[in-house]
């Protein structure tokens, strides 16, 4: 009976420490064991099963299946919307080009709205506004293209008959029936191939016919973007769970800024890269001064490649029409204009704009050439700005939102 007494604690005692040593092991805890409303040691196991399974794979073989998983869905889900996109690129591709328009069109339409004009007005008058310039300028270049092409073609048709001469009198010693016999070939080749150049045209007509789609699509839904945009946003966040909306909101409406203000920049870079290079050249009387200023103006809304690539053009038109010296001047104007470009324009200009690193341009551009070509060139920088801007916003810690501050007493 003393025994017992002295192994069994007095009632209401604390129970003695276990000293460290004699400690059991998490791993070999039995989850009966535990107390009920304490926390489960992380190693504990179940006395109904055992070690299981999972117990035994490494924790990090367990992270990298959970990882990889989640990867292989989100790979998926972007594959599938990959392809839809793909297959519905003739409505993909206006309502993209719709968005960039009413970045250019939304402030003036704003400006007019805050003026007194209403809404809808004010949203036509920019719409058709802008379509009128856009026509003006087409009609000014089909006319320059029309007065210029007779003296550009006389030009080529000269610099063949020097190339022919050349070939002949020159080093390699041609004599006139090759060269007969070679322009016979070029033309049988025409001749066995008509089939094929005859789809080529049905295509091009097809293809013609959809880009006139594209345009009215366009141009109807920058209308009503820049008329109803906002109320098309909030209805789009009104599908989201309402702890959301908010930072979601104000994430749309800074990716919103952003693309304005790298439409505005891009625009304005384009400007000068088409004066100071159009200038170039009908200052040293090139055929089709005005077209090759808008074409640079076309191109220059591709970062880094659009505007020295159009500005190949016009160096290659002055080299054919007016000869090695003046080629060479007007590549000394592109190689000017793109070096003002690349030390002032774009670090003053574009990179208040799209905050992103060169190499990411770079790689998003040719991204979007290997997979929309054009298109894809010119929506590449402007979408990775947006989703850098809207990621940034969301990544932001939500604000603490303060208790409401009660009422005075009496």
């Amino acid at each position: 009976m003393a025994d017992h007494d002295a192994r069994t604690p007095a009632a209401g005692a604390a129970p003695a420490a276990v000293p460290p040593s004699a400690a059991v092991p998490a791993d070999a805890v039995p989850t009966d064991a535990v107390p009920a409303g304490a926390a489960v040691p992380p190693g504990a196991v179940s006395a109904d099963r055992g070690v299981g399974a999972d117990d035994a794979v490494p924790v990090g073989v367990r992270m990298a299946a959970a990882w990889s998983w989640r990867l292989l869905v989100i790979t998926a889900v972007l594959a599938v919307v990959g392809l839809l996109i793909a297959r519905l690129h003739l409505i993909v591709v206006p309502v993209v080009v719709a968005l960039l328009l009413s970045a250019v069109a939304q402030p003036a339409a704003a400006w007019l709205a805050r003026a007194g004009w209403p809404r809808p007005l004010a949203a036509a008058t920019v719409v058709l506004g802008g379509l009128g310039l856009i026509s003006l300028v087409v009609w000014l270049v089909v006319r320059a293209f029309r007065r210029g092409y007779g003296d550009l073609a006389a030009s080529v048709r000269t610099g063949l008959d020097d190339a022919r001469n050349w070939l002949v009198n020159g080093p390699l010693g041609l004599s006139q029936q090759q060269l007969d016999h070679a322009a016979a070939s070029v033309r049988r080749s025409l001749s066995d191939n008509r089939d094929l150049l005859t789809s080529g045209a049905l295509s091009t007509a097809t293809t013609v016919g959809h880009v006139l789609t594209g345009v009215l699509l366009a141009l109807f839904t920058t209308f009503f973007f820049v008329k109803d945009g906002r109320q098309i946003w909030l209805w789009i966040t009104g599908l989201l769970p309402r702890r959301v909306r908010d930072r979601v909101d104000q994430a749309g409406l800074r990716s919103w800024g952003t693309l304005i203000s790298y439409v505005r920049a891009t625009m304005l870079v384009a400007l000068v890269d088409a004066l100071g290079i159009g200038l170039a050249v009908a200052i040293l009387g090139v055929p089709l001064a005005l077209p090759l200023g808008v074409l640079v103006l076309l191109g220059s809304f591709i970062p880094l490649i659009g505007a020295t690539l159009t500005g190949l053009v016009a160096v290659l038109v002055a080299l054919v029409s007016k000869g090695l010296l003046t080629g060479l001047l007007v590549l000394a104007a592109v190689i000017a204009v793109q070096q003002l470009e690349g030390h002032v324009l774009q670090p003053l200009l574009l990179g208040r704009a799209v905050r992103i690193h060169p190499l990411a341009v770079a790689l998003s551009i040719a991204t979007g050439v290997l997979l929309a070509g054009i298109v894809g060139a010119l929506v590449a920088v402007p979408l990775v700005a947006v989703l850098n801007t809207g990621i940034r916003a969301l990544a932001e810690p939500a604000e603490p939102v303060a208790a409401p501050t009660p009422p005075a007493g009496p």
